[in-house]
């Protein structure tokens, strides 16, 4: 893998300096191709230095996997966007705080950056940002390799069991921390555990995985979690038989445009609470369009992505 990423460096710093030598906008202009295959880049370096003499813009390749910006122009207004953005939602969620009598530091920002390059990663973590949340494991296994290892990563997506091996042992040992916010079964509860005792053992360490139990408030099919008046028997589960993983408490997606989902997950805490004779259970729950009301219902976890980076892109994503 890094050879092959050394040969695509390589192809991509040709065409940079040839976009650079290429006296037209629309050249200096076309998108930066990354990722994609290396017969793809070398098919449009071909074509670049074939209509160099014309000044014609070269023909950009088909099927390529990240398209990280469409032109310069754009990538600049997105970058100086994010840290805009990000001030905005913190001092909203200080406003939400503050009008419901809380303390602005009971409530943490999880900026929800899948889909999005490292680049704008990297704006909204030079403006101060150490909370960031995916949802796809391969995705943040990357992520977490070339990106800062003081940044608290939150696994907010759909994780199979068979995967979890692979993020704890990619993820762990390059993190400031990792919490994986949607645990709904006993099945990825122990295969967490295990994964946990093989990067102990390895890095000669006694960590603790941070976990939140994802519930699912609306009913919906379509919604991953377990039902509320499941989740307690659940967490008994996982206190007995995985001393590895730390329960931090509840997290739900919910459905839109209902707030009745967040009074559900508060009320499902307050039981769990009561059932495992613990006081300080988070609620991880509100997204872009709610986490104002979220806070309002009891939120200390929300995760916001599109209002800091904007929309996503999922045509790369099965």
């Amino acid at each position: 893998a890094s050879s092959l990423r050394r040969r695509h460096n390589s192809l991509l710093s040709r065409w940079l300096l040839l976009s650079f030598m290429v006296k037209t906008s629309r050249c200096c202009s076309l998108a930066v191709l990354a990722w994609s295959s290396r017969r793809e880049v070398s098919a449009f370096l071909s074509s670049a230095l074939s209509h160099h003499q014309s000044r014609r813009a070269p023909v950009i390749p088909p099927y390529t996997r990240f398209l990280l910006f469409s032109t310069t122009s754009s990538t600049s207004n997105m970058s100086s966007n994010v840290a805009t953005n990000l001030h905005l939602v913190l001092k909203n969620v200080q406003t939400a705080c503050e009008e419901n009598g809380k303390n602005k530091n009971d409530v943490r920002l999880v900026a929800v950056s899948k889909t999005k390059p490292n680049e704008l990663l990297l704006d909204a973590y030079d403006a101060g940002h150490r909370h960031f949340g995916e949802n796809y494991v391969q995705e943040l296994v990357q992520k977490a390799h070339d990106l800062p290892n003081d940044i608290h990563w939150h696994f907010i997506g759909p994780l199979q069991s068979n995967k979890a091996n692979l993020l704890i042992k990619s993820v762990v040992p390059k993190a400031a921390s990792l919490t994986v916010e949607t645990v709904s079964t006993l099945k990825l509860a122990n295969k967490l555990n295990n994964a946990m005792a093989a990067v102990n053992e390895s890095e000669n360490s006694d960590l603790k995985l941070s976990i939140f139990i994802q519930v699912n408030t609306s009913g919906e099919i379509s919604k991953s979690g377990v039902t509320p008046s499941e989740t307690l028997a659940l967490c008994r589960e996982i206190v007995e038989n995985c001393p590895l993983l730390e329960i931090r408490g509840l997290m739900t997606i919910g459905a839109s445009g209902d707030l009745n989902c967040f009074d559900i997950l508060r009320d499902c805490r307050d039981q769990v609470q009561e059932g495992l004779g613990v006081s300080s259970l988070e609620l991880s729950m509100g997204m872009s369009g709610d986490y104002q009301e979220a806070i309002k219902r009891g939120a200390t976890n929300v995760r916001v992505g599109s209002t800091i980076f904007g929309e996503r892109d999922y045509s790369n994503k099965e």
